[in-house]
Protein backbone atom coordinates (compact mmCIF):
# COMPACT_ATOMS: atom_id res chain seq x y z
CA UNK A 1 0.00 0.00 0.00
CA UNK A 2 2.72 2.35 1.00
CA UNK A 3 4.62 1.53 -2.18
CA UNK A 4 1.42 1.91 -4.54
CA UNK A 5 0.94 5.59 -2.73
CA UNK A 6 4.82 6.49 -3.60
CA UNK A 7 4.01 5.71 -7.12
CA UNK A 8 1.19 7.48 -7.41
CA UNK A 9 2.89 10.24 -5.74
CA UNK A 10 5.71 10.13 -8.11
CA UNK A 11 3.31 9.97 -11.05
CA UNK A 12 1.30 13.41 -10.05
CA UNK A 13 4.77 15.24 -9.94
CA UNK A 14 5.99 13.45 -13.13
CA UNK A 15 2.40 14.80 -14.58
CA UNK A 16 3.85 18.53 -14.14
CA UNK A 17 7.55 17.95 -14.86
CA UNK A 18 7.76 20.09 -18.49
CA UNK A 19 10.70 21.92 -19.83
CA UNK A 20 10.99 25.37 -20.24
CA UNK A 21 10.62 24.98 -24.23
CA UNK A 22 7.66 23.08 -24.14
CA UNK A 23 5.85 25.41 -22.29
CA UNK A 24 6.97 28.23 -24.32
CA UNK A 25 6.12 26.08 -27.67
CA UNK A 26 2.52 25.37 -26.08
CA UNK A 27 2.16 29.16 -25.08
CA UNK A 28 3.30 30.27 -28.71
CA UNK A 29 0.62 27.68 -30.01
CA UNK A 30 -2.52 29.22 -27.70
CA UNK A 31 -2.21 33.17 -29.15
CA UNK A 32 -1.69 31.75 -32.57
CA UNK A 33 -3.68 31.16 -35.67
CA UNK A 34 -5.83 34.46 -35.51
CA UNK A 35 -4.56 35.14 -39.06
CA UNK A 36 -5.01 38.69 -39.16
CA UNK A 37 -6.27 41.15 -36.65
CA UNK A 38 -7.57 44.92 -36.01
CA UNK A 39 -8.85 46.57 -33.10
CA UNK A 40 -8.97 50.07 -31.32
CA UNK A 41 -5.89 50.34 -28.11
CA UNK A 42 -5.62 53.03 -25.73
CA UNK A 43 -2.37 53.33 -24.19
CA UNK A 44 -1.92 55.34 -20.93
CA UNK A 45 1.65 56.77 -19.55
CA UNK A 46 1.75 57.07 -15.54
CA UNK A 47 4.41 59.01 -14.26
CA UNK A 48 6.27 58.25 -10.63
CA UNK A 49 3.66 61.01 -9.35
CA UNK A 50 0.99 58.94 -10.60
CA UNK A 51 -0.23 61.62 -13.28
CA UNK A 52 -1.65 60.41 -16.69
CA UNK A 53 -1.51 60.83 -20.19
CA UNK A 54 -3.62 58.84 -23.04
CA UNK A 55 -3.12 58.33 -26.31
CA UNK A 56 -5.76 56.48 -28.44
CA UNK A 57 -4.27 54.11 -31.47
CA UNK A 58 -5.41 51.75 -33.82
CA UNK A 59 -3.84 48.54 -34.73
CA UNK A 60 -3.74 45.96 -37.10
CA UNK A 61 -1.12 42.42 -37.37
CA UNK A 62 -0.68 39.47 -40.01
CA UNK A 63 0.08 36.43 -38.68
CA UNK A 64 3.03 35.05 -41.02
CA UNK A 65 4.64 31.69 -40.41
CA UNK A 66 8.22 33.21 -41.09
CA UNK A 67 7.42 36.31 -38.64
CA UNK A 68 4.36 38.44 -38.21
CA UNK A 69 3.61 41.98 -39.23
CA UNK A 70 1.99 45.04 -37.76
CA UNK A 71 1.35 48.74 -38.09
CA UNK A 72 0.70 50.70 -35.27
CA UNK A 73 -1.28 54.07 -36.24
CA UNK A 74 -1.36 57.17 -33.08
CA UNK A 75 -4.75 59.38 -33.28
CA UNK A 76 -4.29 61.30 -30.54
CA UNK A 77 -3.51 63.50 -28.81
CA UNK A 78 -2.29 66.28 -31.73
CA UNK A 79 1.03 65.81 -31.10
CA UNK A 80 1.15 62.02 -31.91
CA UNK A 81 -1.29 61.75 -34.45
CA UNK A 82 -0.44 60.63 -37.31
CA UNK A 83 2.40 59.34 -35.89
CA UNK A 84 3.09 55.67 -37.12
CA UNK A 85 4.76 52.39 -36.18
CA UNK A 86 5.42 49.46 -38.93
CA UNK A 87 7.15 46.11 -37.60
CA UNK A 88 8.47 43.44 -40.09
CA UNK A 89 9.55 39.75 -37.42
CA UNK A 90 11.86 37.74 -38.47
CA UNK A 91 12.46 34.55 -36.86
CA UNK A 92 15.96 34.59 -37.38
CA UNK A 93 17.20 37.85 -36.53
CA UNK A 94 16.65 41.20 -36.11
CA UNK A 95 13.31 42.44 -36.65
CA UNK A 96 12.91 45.28 -39.62
CA UNK A 97 11.17 48.32 -37.77
CA UNK A 98 9.93 52.05 -38.92
CA UNK A 99 8.63 55.03 -37.16
CA UNK A 100 7.02 57.59 -39.36
CA UNK A 101 7.24 61.42 -37.75
CA UNK A 102 3.98 63.53 -39.41
CA UNK A 103 5.97 66.88 -38.18
CA UNK A 104 9.01 65.89 -40.37
CA UNK A 105 7.32 63.88 -42.84
CA UNK A 106 9.99 61.35 -42.96
CA UNK A 107 10.29 57.51 -42.32
CA UNK A 108 13.05 56.69 -39.55
CA UNK A 109 14.40 53.11 -39.33
CA UNK A 110 15.03 51.65 -36.08
CA UNK A 111 18.54 50.33 -35.70
CA UNK A 112 19.01 46.87 -34.15
CA UNK A 113 20.96 48.67 -31.22
CA UNK A 114 18.47 51.30 -30.71
CA UNK A 115 15.94 48.33 -30.12
CA UNK A 116 16.35 48.66 -25.96
CA UNK A 117 14.84 52.73 -26.08
CA UNK A 118 11.92 53.80 -25.08
CA UNK A 119 8.61 53.92 -27.71
CA UNK A 120 7.32 56.81 -28.05
CA UNK A 121 7.80 57.84 -23.89
CA UNK A 122 6.35 54.87 -22.55
CA UNK A 123 8.04 51.81 -20.81
CA UNK A 124 7.48 49.51 -23.63
CA UNK A 125 10.90 49.20 -25.53
CA UNK A 126 10.84 48.92 -29.48
CA UNK A 127 11.94 45.17 -28.29
CA UNK A 128 9.36 44.72 -26.44
CA UNK A 129 6.59 45.40 -29.65
CA UNK A 130 7.75 42.75 -31.36
CA UNK A 131 5.61 39.28 -31.71
CA UNK A 132 7.11 36.48 -29.53
CA UNK A 133 8.29 33.77 -30.59
CA UNK A 134 10.19 30.87 -29.48
CA UNK A 135 13.41 30.81 -31.82
CA UNK A 136 14.66 34.20 -30.30
CA UNK A 137 15.16 33.18 -27.75
CA UNK A 138 17.58 30.06 -25.21
CA UNK A 139 15.67 27.63 -22.99
CA UNK A 140 17.28 25.50 -21.13
CA UNK A 141 15.78 23.26 -18.27
CA UNK A 142 12.27 22.40 -16.92
CA UNK A 143 9.82 24.89 -15.79
CA UNK A 144 9.38 25.17 -12.06
CA UNK A 145 6.09 24.69 -10.68
CA UNK A 146 5.06 27.52 -8.14
CA UNK A 147 2.49 29.44 -6.82
CA UNK A 148 1.64 32.78 -8.14
CA UNK A 149 -1.27 34.92 -6.59
CA UNK A 150 -2.30 31.90 -4.91
CA UNK A 151 -2.68 29.93 -8.30
CA UNK A 152 -0.09 27.05 -9.56
CA UNK A 153 1.81 28.30 -12.80
CA UNK A 154 4.23 27.12 -14.59
CA UNK A 155 7.63 29.90 -14.10
CA UNK A 156 9.70 29.88 -17.26
CA UNK A 157 13.54 31.63 -18.08
CA UNK A 158 14.45 32.57 -21.57
CA UNK A 159 17.66 34.64 -22.50
CA UNK A 160 17.27 36.71 -25.42
CA UNK A 161 19.49 35.53 -28.31
CA UNK A 162 20.03 39.04 -29.94
CA UNK A 163 23.07 40.97 -29.04
CA UNK A 164 21.46 44.00 -28.94
CA UNK A 165 18.21 42.91 -26.67
CA UNK A 166 18.29 45.15 -23.58
CA UNK A 167 17.75 42.20 -21.43
CA UNK A 168 19.94 39.29 -20.58
CA UNK A 169 16.90 37.23 -19.17
CA UNK A 170 13.34 37.00 -18.70
CA UNK A 171 11.18 35.11 -16.25
CA UNK A 172 7.50 34.43 -17.64
CA UNK A 173 4.30 32.81 -15.41
CA UNK A 174 2.04 30.93 -17.42
CA UNK A 175 -1.15 29.07 -16.67
CA UNK A 176 -0.54 25.29 -16.66
CA UNK A 177 -4.34 24.98 -18.20
CA UNK A 178 -4.49 27.23 -20.80
CA UNK A 179 -0.57 28.50 -21.35
CA UNK A 180 -1.78 31.96 -21.20
CA UNK A 181 0.82 33.76 -20.19
CA UNK A 182 0.01 36.28 -17.13
CA UNK A 183 3.27 37.59 -15.49
CA UNK A 184 6.42 38.72 -17.51
CA UNK A 185 10.21 39.93 -15.19
CA UNK A 186 12.56 41.77 -17.83
CA UNK A 187 16.42 41.77 -16.48
CA UNK A 188 18.84 44.30 -17.61
CA UNK A 189 22.14 44.58 -18.67
CA UNK A 190 23.38 44.42 -15.29
CA UNK A 191 21.48 40.99 -14.58
CA UNK A 192 18.81 43.31 -12.22
CA UNK A 193 15.12 43.90 -12.22
CA UNK A 194 14.04 46.39 -14.46
CA UNK A 195 10.29 45.93 -15.77
CA UNK A 196 7.66 43.38 -15.04
CA UNK A 197 4.66 43.24 -17.71
CA UNK A 198 1.39 41.85 -16.47
CA UNK A 199 -1.14 40.40 -18.58
CA UNK A 200 -5.33 40.64 -18.32
CA UNK A 201 -8.35 40.51 -19.55
CA UNK A 202 -7.69 37.96 -22.41
CA UNK A 203 -10.93 36.91 -24.37
CA UNK A 204 -11.77 34.04 -27.21
CA UNK A 205 -12.25 35.63 -30.30
CA UNK A 206 -13.27 32.94 -32.89
CA UNK A 207 -11.99 30.30 -30.72
CA UNK A 208 -8.82 32.02 -30.63
CA UNK A 209 -6.71 33.68 -27.09
CA UNK A 210 -6.32 37.51 -27.33
CA UNK A 211 -4.72 39.60 -24.61
CA UNK A 212 -7.18 42.70 -23.40
CA UNK A 213 -4.98 44.43 -21.41
CA UNK A 214 -1.04 44.83 -20.87
CA UNK A 215 0.44 46.88 -18.08
CA UNK A 216 4.27 47.42 -18.03
CA UNK A 217 5.59 48.61 -14.68
CA UNK A 218 9.12 50.04 -14.36
CA UNK A 219 10.89 49.16 -11.51
CA UNK A 220 13.23 51.71 -11.52
CA UNK A 221 11.75 54.59 -12.54
CA UNK A 222 8.42 54.23 -10.87
CA UNK A 223 6.59 54.48 -14.02
CA UNK A 224 3.76 52.19 -15.81
CA UNK A 225 2.05 52.07 -18.72
CA UNK A 226 -1.17 50.74 -19.69
CA UNK A 227 -2.05 49.25 -23.45
CA UNK A 228 -5.88 48.10 -23.71
CA UNK A 229 -7.61 46.97 -26.27
CA UNK A 230 -10.82 46.84 -27.31
CA UNK A 231 -12.85 46.05 -30.56
CA UNK A 232 -10.19 43.57 -31.70
CA UNK A 233 -11.74 41.48 -34.82
CA UNK A 234 -9.68 38.63 -36.63
CA UNK A 235 -9.94 37.24 -39.82
CA UNK A 236 -10.85 40.31 -41.44
CA UNK A 237 -9.06 39.23 -45.09
CA UNK A 238 -6.21 42.07 -44.52
CA UNK A 239 -3.19 41.56 -46.84
CA UNK A 240 0.78 41.73 -47.33
CA UNK A 241 0.38 45.22 -49.42
CA UNK A 242 -1.58 46.90 -45.83
CA UNK A 243 1.67 46.55 -43.93
CA UNK A 244 4.42 47.34 -47.20
CA UNK A 245 6.35 50.80 -46.06
CA UNK A 246 4.36 52.99 -48.72
CA UNK A 247 1.96 53.03 -45.96
CA UNK A 248 3.72 54.96 -43.41
CA UNK A 249 3.66 58.04 -45.31
CA UNK A 250 -0.52 57.19 -46.55
CA UNK A 251 -2.46 60.53 -45.04
CA UNK A 252 -5.22 57.89 -44.21
CA UNK A 253 -5.66 57.15 -39.98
Amino acid sequence: MVKKLMVLGMLSINLWAISNLDVAKKSEAAMSGFKDSSSEMTMTLINASAQKRERKMKMIVLENDSGDKSLMTFLSPADVKGTKFLNYEHVNKDDDQWLYLPALKRVKRIASKSKSGSFMGSEFSYEDLSSFSIDKFIFKGDAKLVTLNGKKMYEVQRKPKSKYSGYTKQVSWVDPKTFLIKKVDYYDRKHELLKTALFENYKKISGVWRVGKMTMINHQNDKKTLLVWKNEKIKTGLKPKDFHKRVLKNNRL
